[in-house]
């Protein structure tokens, strides 16, 4: 059954938070650990969050700077969501990286962590701009119903055609994220229509009003950081308890 869609703000954001925090949440985690690759031991109660950065750190590499952003604060993004209790998975890509061959990579990582135990519901895959391209394919490839995907200022006329034309559909639980003032990211509700009823488990969409434009995602500020952590939490926090006999 599909979940729900909102294209505004999140009005539900301290209902959300305040479900997190009183069944434990988040709030009680210590901070965990950020790695280029799987743990050899996954750890099945751990919550793990892929982070795919946008295309300037495949040109500049790990600390870019754009003209008109700013710099990209790659490491303080992962940082940020260590802190926040994830084991946060993330290697700078090389230049000129094809989404979907790159997409099958973090597949399979995904893959190694659900055939070691870990819940789907504790895997978050947060992608920014041409990171969520990305994410877009490892949900299309994955066909997990219970994992979670975030999309930031990916969405556009000529992405979404893309998309649609070759039958690249979301699945399992998706939070878009664009920033009004951004006229590269835009709005992803054509391609949740085009989704649903092909394993699209829940969708969400936050409007965000910065004034930040395409740099946005260049920072870890709380506009979107906040619904990140909740989404990926949340979803956590209902995970089915795995059975002892």
């Amino acid at each position: 059954m599909i979940g729900f869609f909102v294209e505004k703000r999140l009005r539900r954001r301290g209902f959300l938070l305040a479900v997190l925090l009183s069944i434990g949440g988040l709030s009680g985690l210590k901070a965990q650990e950020v790695s280029t690759q799987l743990p050899a031991k996954p750890d099945t109660a751990a919550l793990y969050l892929f982070y795919l950065h946008g295309r300037i750190i495949e040109e500049q590499g790990l600390r870019p700077q754009s003209p008109r952003f700013g710099i990209y604060e790659y490491e303080k993004i992962l940082r940020t969501f260590q802190q926040r209790g994830f084991r946060v998975i993330s290697r700078a890509r090389p230049r000129e990286t094809q989404p979907p061959v790159y997409a099958r990579k973090v597949v399979t990582q995904i893959d190694t962590l659900l055939k070691a135990g870990v819940p789907a519901e504790h895997i978050t895959v947060v992608g920014a701009s041409k990171g969520a391209a990305i994410a877009i394919w490892v949900s299309h490839f994955l066909r997990n119903p219970s994992v979670n995907f975030v999309l930031i200022a990916v969405c556009n006329p000529r992405t979404v055609a893309y998309w649609k034309k070759n039958r690249i559909t979301l699945h399992g639980r998706v939070l878009s994220l664009f920033e009004s003032s951004d006229p590269i990211g835009r709005s992803c509700r054509e391609l949740f229509q085009a989704s649903q009823g092909r394993g699209l488990t829940a969708y969400h969409e936050i409007e965000l009003h910065t004034g930040l434009a395409h740099g946005v995602l260049y920072r870890p500020i709380p506009e979107w950081v906040e619904p990140t952590v909740e989404w990926a939490g949340h979803a956590a926090s209902h995970a089915a308890p795995k059975s002892t006999h």
